[in-house]
């Protein structure tokens, strides 16, 4: 008896020391555009690995691919409403200054991608918590948000009327200033529109284009460099704040580790679809570094007064102050 009872008391002991972890833990849903072949959802698991190994399991995090949890438009109101606990934040309203800022006419100093991020999200806290949100991970895309047509050598600069894929109101701007007309698709919607021809030219990262395989039926890239892109992943701030402050301090240092880490996979993976394209009758057109200039400063001085309206001057200033510690 004596043996059964301590042979007892050993093992409820030890479930005892395993209960709180079981019992205490958090599951976030974050919900992402990209699909299970884009080389952003090995960052997306790679921020979930380092999230459970830093909390010891106390949270955990779910992703949901492809748009399963919502729509293109709709991350504010889907994390506010609790479908999803972290998503993109789309060019909304109730982010205007984010909205105005997260792209941005300028050619990027891709070294000090991680920094620039850190930095503009830190500027964009403010605005989030107004609306019950926190600015959580960078998904950068300067490094390939470019623009694909039917036919090679297309003149950026000279749309004449054609119909081409608008991601925000910044790429609509560009694509009005230069003739063109502006037609805003979702990511999963894109490839029947290009095959159907609702459109003759689309802007699109390399890593999604590639992903959703729509180089088979618009093959053809001016690679022209002309953004900062930063489509912020936010988090619900009342679940964030709900968590201990050794968990807050883990899942952030998670999603700055997972950034880390994608930063040269991802501009790795965007080289090789783009090399595998051209293979297979692709094109890549280049945007000579005069015309890239001087197209960067033109949309820049119009879309100035757009900053200034939607971030107010301080903000607008600040924010501008970063860009232009960070340009080429």
């Amino acid at each position: 008896m004596r043996t059964f009872s301590n042979i007892t008391f050993a093992v409820f002991g030890a479930l005892s020391l395993l209960a709180p972890l079981a019992q205490a833990q958090t599951t976030l849903r974050l919900s992402t555009y990209v699909n299970e072949v884009d080389v952003r959802y090995s960052g997306f698991k790679k921020f979930a690995e380092l999230v459970g190994a830093k909390t010891a399991g106390r949270v955990k995090v779910e992703i949901f691919p492809s748009s399963t949890l919502h729509g293109w438009s709709e991350g504010v109101d889907a994390v506010l409403g609790g479908v999803s606990d972290i998503s993109w934040m789309p060019a909304d309203k109730r982010l205007p200054c984010y909205r105005a800022t997260s792209l941005y006419p300028m050619t990027v100093d891709m070294s000090k991608q991680i920094e620039l991020d850190a930095a503009y999200s830190a500027l964009m806290k403010d605005e989030a918590a107004k609306v019950g949100l926190m600015p959580l991970i960078n998904s950068n895309y300067s490094y390939d948000q470019e623009w694909w047509f039917k036919k090679p050598g297309t003149d950026l600069s000279k749309l004449d009327g054609k119909l081409v894929r608008s991601i925000g109101p910044l790429v609509s701007m560009m694509i009005e200033t230069w003739g063109g007309k502006p037609v805003f698709i979702a990511p999963k919607e894109v490839f029947q529109s290009a095959e159907r021809g609702v459109v003759d030219g689309i802007n699109m990262g390399v890593a999604t284009y590639s992903a959703w395989k729509l180089w088979g039926v618009m093959p053809h890239m001016v690679k022209a460099n002309l953004f900062y892109g930063n489509i912020n992943y936010m988090i619900n701030k009342r679940k964030f704040d709900a968590l201990s402050a050794a968990d807050q301090s883990a899942v952030m240092a998670a999603a700055r580790e997972s950034e880390v880490w994608l930063k040269p996979q991802y501009e790795k993976a965007v080289d090789a679809d783009i090399a595998s394209a051209v293979k297979q009758g692709g094109t890549v057109t280049n945007l000579p570094p005069a015309q890239r200039k001087a197209m960067v400063e033109s949309i820049s001085n119009k879309w100035k007064a757009e900053v200034d309206k939607e971030c107010g001057a301080d903000m607008a200033n600040k924010v501008r102050a970063l860009f232009s510690k960070n340009m080429l």
